[in-house]
């Protein structure tokens, strides 16, 4: 404080100087504040990242495996489809269980490890990401577009294609209840990254 300087001033100045203060603190919190959530957002970019990359690298690891034990889940299928079931003899039903058992312990095994069975119902509307048409007939019952019959059960490993389901489609003309749009969850999350669909089918009526 010079002789010309009364308190008051005295107090005004040091007022000022502490505002100025409180300011810069101010901007250098805002600063510090900006940049922990910048670094939090990287870090749970990189988090993510790398949960996607583990989950590719697992879906690739057992991809081939799966895909090899698909003909055994076939055979089941068509065994179980064609057991004698109305047979009387003990040792036939008890065989027929058997294949059932195994079947459902395979599929268990699949759905554990991510792999999930295509099987669309009658009438759900063909969806191109998870089915293949390899015929189209007339019906009545099913609207064009619509799935008639399952020609082959399809899988899924994870949310990707593994084996589109071969289906059979009502053909254009067809009369019937309009398809069923397939299930919300069904939708293929890689579509987008260049993994190949079952095919395109034309479902103008």
């Amino acid at each position: 404080m010079t002789d010309e300087q009364t308190p008051a001033e005295d107090v005004a100045f040091e007022a000022e100087d502490l505002a100025q203060e409180i300011e810069a603190l101010k901007a250098e919190i805002g600063a510090m504040k900006d940049q922990a959530l910048r670094y939090a957002a990287e870090a749970e970019n990189v988090k993510r990242r790398a949960e996607r990359e583990m989950n590719d690298a697992r879906a690739y690891a057992i991809q081939k495996f799966a895909r090899d034990l698909l003909g055994v889940a076939d055979n089941l299928s068509r065994a179980t489809a064609h057991s004698p079931r109305d047979s009387q003899d003990a040792a036939v039903k008890n065989y027929i269980v058997g294949i059932d058992m195994t079947e459902k312990e395979l599929l268990g095994a699949f759905e554990r490890n991510g792999l999930k069975k295509i099987d669309p119902p009658k009438g759900e509307k063909f969806d191109p990401h998870l089915h293949q048409a390899v015929m189209e007939q007339p019906s009545d019952e099913v609207a064009a577009g619509g799935v008639i019959t399952v020609l082959q059960a399809g899988y899924e490993l994870m949310g990707r294609l593994v084996r589109p389901a071969m289906v059979a489609v009502a053909a254009k003309g067809s009369t019937g209840p309009a398809p069923a749009e397939p299930p919300a969850a069904a939708a293929n999350p890689y579509a987008a990254s260049g993994d190949e669909s079952g095919g395109s089918f034309d479902t103008k009526a």
